[in-house]
């Protein structure tokens, strides 16, 4: 069974001082709670780091909408370092403004480039408080809003029918070629679902098929593999991660031995590396191995996976008395940033 969100209609509008209402374009976050269809408005207050955050007494923020303007740092060349940086903001907008008496939560979208695109993601509650609503906008439309607040207060107007709706069943889909000396497993795998505005090439559409070609690779190849060699695409893993879970839970049940585990989530770009997680010992006779992949421009060993998401569940889900850690890695690749050039 997996967490069933959905969006709903969604509007937010803008209030200056001349008493019009503008609409700008945003997206609710996955797994926010909504309005109810209400329209909930406040004065916006903005800050531009946790730390100012916390400084801010609630009597400033209670009745208000904040508006985390946290930019996506530019100053890395790896893009997900960026993104890692900058995700708190989203994960934890609603919770934050909620502990100070907030009415909803802003976020400018986790995002190196610069246009007015908003970008959804998953958010988490913290129990201890209120679930009021989170949404995100462009980078563009958070400039502007900002530019706004230097000289005028701004109220701003969100209505939205988002929210949890119970579970359902859904599916992993698995596929193997059975190894020939033993059953022992190599596992590689991607996500099957996206976030509903998307159509999920990137996220996880590319890493799904990287995987299905490592078994029409060894069947195209006639390759007689030792081991089973095992693609998982994996459910749920944009807002609950039950697949990795289940898959994880049935392994164990089973009895299964893991070797290895690799996953593909890092967009469809050129890969440049893979991250690891593992002892120093495996980590040593993998990096052995680099002239052979030096050839295809993969040249980076030196990574420590940060967000393999489905395959830490499923190797959390293996945990036991005796249990021994699954050498595991994720794919790295070569991701893309919009250079604004200015005359």
């Amino acid at each position: 069974m997996v967490p069933v969100w959905e969006r709903g209609k969604e509007s937010l509008q803008v209030r200056t001082m001349d008493g019009k209402w503008k609409s700008v374009k945003m997206l609710s976050l996955g797994n926010s709670e909504g309005t109810g269809g209400k329209d909930v408005s406040g004065e916006v207050i903005m800050v531009q780091s946790l730390e100012e955050y916390e400084k801010l007494p609630a009597d400033q923020i209670k009745g208000k909408v904040v508006f985390f303007n946290y930019p996506f740092s530019q100053s890395f060349v790896e893009t997900f370092r960026g993104y890692s940086d900058a995700a708190k903001y989203r994960v934890n907008a609603a919770s934050l403004t909620a502990k100070k008496g907030g009415k909803f939560a802003v976020i400018r979208s986790l995002s190196s480039a610069f246009d007015n695109v908003p970008h959804t993601g998953g958010m988490r509650y913290d129990e201890q408080y209120p679930k009021i609503p989170a949404v995100a906008i462009g980078t563009a439309a958070a400039d502007e809003l900002a530019e706004l607040l230097k000289s005028q207060k701004i109220t701003l107007k969100l209505n939205s029918h988002c929210g949890m709706k119970g579970e359902k069943l859904s599916h992993s889909v698995i596929g193997e070629i059975t190894g020939h000396q033993d059953h022992e497993v190599i596992v590689a795998g991607g996500h099957l679902d996206s976030w509903d505005v998307g159509e999920g090439a990137h996220d996880d559409g590319a890493g799904i098929v990287q995987s299905i070609e490592i078994l029409r690779t060894f069947k195209k190849l006639g390759i007689n593999n030792r081991h089973t060699i095992r693609v998982v695409c994996f459910a749920n893993e944009e807002n609950g991660v039950k697949g990795g879970i289940a898959y994880g839970k049935a392994a164990k049940e089973n009895n299964e031995k893991h070797l290895f585990a690799i996953e593909s989530d890092a967009g469809g770009f050129a890969p440049r590396g893979i991250s690891m997680e593992m002892d120093a010992q495996k980590i040593n006779q993998i990096k052995s191995w680099a002239n052979l992949f030096f050839p295809y421009g993969v040249y980076n060993f030196e990574g420590r996976f940060s967000e393999p998401i489905f395959i830490r569940f499923m190797i959390w889900a293996f945990r036991q008395p005796n249990w021994f850690l699954i050498p595991s890695a994720t794919l790295t690749s070569t991701t893309r940033k919009k250079i604004r050039l200015i005359k």
